[in-house]
């Protein structure tokens, strides 16, 4: 049975009143849904560009979004891992289900397609692995062995389940994603994994504008204090019953803040205008768009009995909003997302 040791620290108890305030601020305000959209979309970005940069992929985050939009057939690695993790985010948020074996074996599949061979996806590691200092490049971390993964991972999940709506969701989550990078689960993928099901925790903290959320950047922005917080020294069978979540969850906690502040500052600072709201046939063509890659007029036609001028002004609007663009000519002329 898995019992983390912390301590509600005076620092740690001080973050979580003050994310409630943050929380409680932020789902007080009203926004158009043109400004969430794009907000939206650029934390999605974001997150894609943070969590794989912790990693080590090189990509800025201009190419990202390139990658993002154009989605090009001839793809590096590095260029894979960001449009598997954007991948990944796309599904989580279609997903109501709760925290279980199955959707984290998913998400791993999802972060490491085309990246390793297929045996290795959506499965439990079953060989050794050894945690490496970046820079020095010596074996830092033995984590448990893999015939204790399946055990250790379901413990980890009955933890989770046992508490949910006894502990803070931040604790929670906090606990989870510590003990998941110390389990180490996968033979690759696990750093991305743990991220996104944590984020997946993390909507329990009720935060009306939490797809605006990319909680990756604050790690991404000092990675080696990522790691040296996230992360334990010596042999997992050494150390397994002394390790404290406390400083992990101080840190973790700021970087919650961090990014409410950001959320609030970005929504703020959104020039909003009456013109900027969405009629329920504009975000038809947003949703057919996000669904689909592009719309055209006749494909618009089937979802609206608009007349055609009327259509066109539609298309006009969506463009002077900055959220789409026109691509082609004549028959060809269709419309795509602006990132």
């Amino acid at each position: 049975m898995f019992k983390p040791q912390y301590t509600i620290s005076p620092k740690l108890l001080s973050n979580i009143k003050e994310v409630a305030v943050l929380v409680a601020q932020l789902n007080q305000n009203r926004y158009p849904e043109t400004i969430l959209f794009e907000l939206e979309q650029n934390a999605q970005v974001r997150s894609s560009h943070s969590s794989t940069s912790i990693e080590g992929n090189p990509l800025p985050l201009t190419e990202v979004k390139k990658i993002l939009k154009n989605k090009p057939e001839h793809i590096r690695d590095s260029q894979q891992e960001v449009l598997n993790y954007n991948q990944a985010l796309e599904y989580l948020k279609k997903q109501k289900q709760g925290l279980d074996l199955k959707l984290i074996l998913k998400i791993q599949a999802l972060v490491m397609d085309k990246l390793l061979p297929k045996a290795k996806l959506g499965k439990l590691r079953k060989e050794p692995v050894l945690i490496n200092d970046p820079q020095s490049g010596r074996t830092v971390f033995l984590p448990p062995d893999h015939t204790d993964v399946s055990k250790l991972i379901k413990d980890l999940i009955d933890f989770y389940k046992k508490n949910t709506g006894k502990l803070d969701p931040l604790i929670l989550s906090g606990i989870f994603h510590k003990q998941f990078v110390i389990i180490h689960p996968f033979i690759d993928g696990n750093g991305r994994t743990t991220r996104l099901i944590t984020k997946q925790l993390l909507a329990q903290l009720g935060l009306n504008t939490f797809n605006l959320f990319s909680f990756e950047n604050y790690y991404n922005s000092n990675v080696s204090k990522y790691f040296n917080k996230v992360g334990v020294t010596g042999n997992y069978y050494d150390i397994c019953h002394e390790i404290d979540f406390t400083e992990w969850l101080e840190y973790f906690t700021d970087g919650i803040i961090d990014e409410l502040v950001r959320v609030n500052r970005d929504l703020n600072q959104s020039s909003i205008s009456p013109k900027q709201n969405l009629a329920p046939h504009h975000k038809k063509i947003i949703k057919y768009i996000e669904k689909h890659g592009y719309i055209n007029d006749k494909l618009y036609s089937k979802l609206t009995d608009r007349a055609k001028a009327t259509r066109s002004l539609d298309f006009k609007k969506l463009i002077g909003l900055d959220l789409i663009e026109r691509q082609g000519k004549g028959k060809n002329t269709h419309y795509k997302l602006k990132t």
